[in-house]
């Protein structure tokens, strides 16, 4: 049932705020490729990862969006590849919180100052 699984979009063509050298791969790709190596291994966390193509968190890149349903969604950024480890434990965390707030005391120190903005659960109307 995918509405018990958070979704993390992660923006693929973030070059974190610089010019890349001719053939240097996109900040944004690594993030995402480490992300999809790292996830099978965690059998705690039910997350749907997906990639997207631009987040306008250029400045403030490697970046990612993290919601689900009923929850706060959160706008983050300054990520790297060697920071995923601590990016997933956040999206346990996440998960497992019903309105999706993590207060920076549950939060690794590397992600103290990683969320760029939040916004509201969506509320549907029947």
């Amino acid at each position: 049932m995918t509405d018990h699984i958070a979704r993390l979009h992660v923006c693929t063509t973030c070059r974190a705020g610089r010019e890349l050298a001719e053939g240097e791969a996109v900040p944004g790709t690594l993030l995402h490729a480490e992300i999809a190596r790292q996830l099978p291994g965690r059998a705690d966390l039910a997350l749907q990862l997906q990639e997207v193509k631009c987040l306008s968190s250029c400045k403030r890149g490697g970046a990612a969006a993290i919601s689900m349903p009923g929850k706060w969604s959160y706008l983050l950024g300054d990520l790297t590849p060697d920071l995923v480890s601590d990016l997933l434990d956040y999206c346990t965390r996440y998960a497992a919180s019903p309105t999706g707030t993590v207060l920076p005391s549950r939060r690794s120190a590397s992600l103290q100052n990683f969320i760029l903005g939040r916004f509201p659960a969506l509320e549907i109307v029947v």
